[in-house]
């Protein structure tokens, strides 16, 4: 769970320190969207034969302060260790992209507007 929550620490989310040891977090973000997390145990305990599901449906975007922004968050992320997908690209529709992936394998988006 920590590793997992200082990931998105670091995208700007605020996430309370005591809560890396617990089993279910929740954060409220803009709009009253909620971001959780739990653990497998957690999960397990309800609906045993719980999977994760293959593939992703879903996938997090984080907006940037400008193009060099997601230059600067992608390039911290990897030099704290994280795995790049795809590194920053001027991509077709406009913005400023990059993948990266969380600690349990999900993609995230790094995006910006042009300056």
């Amino acid at each position: 769970m920590g590793e997992s929550l200082a990931f998105y620490r670091r995208l700007g989310l605020d996430i309370p320190a005591e809560s890396d040891t617990l089993a279910h977090v929740e954060v409220e973000v803009s709009g009253g969207l909620r971001i959780m997390w739990d653990t497998v145990e957690t999960v397990r305990s309800f609906a045993p034969e719980w999977e994760p599901a293959p593939g992703s449906g879903v996938t997090l975007a984080f907006a940037c302060d400008g193009p060099d922004g997601v230059d600067r968050l992608y390039a911290d992320l990897l030099a704290a260790g994280y795995t790049g997908r795809h590194e920053p690209w001027n991509a077709v529709w406009g913005q400023r992209y990059a993948i990266v992936l969380d600690p349990d394998g999900n993609w995230v988006d790094l995006f910006a507007s042009p300056a």
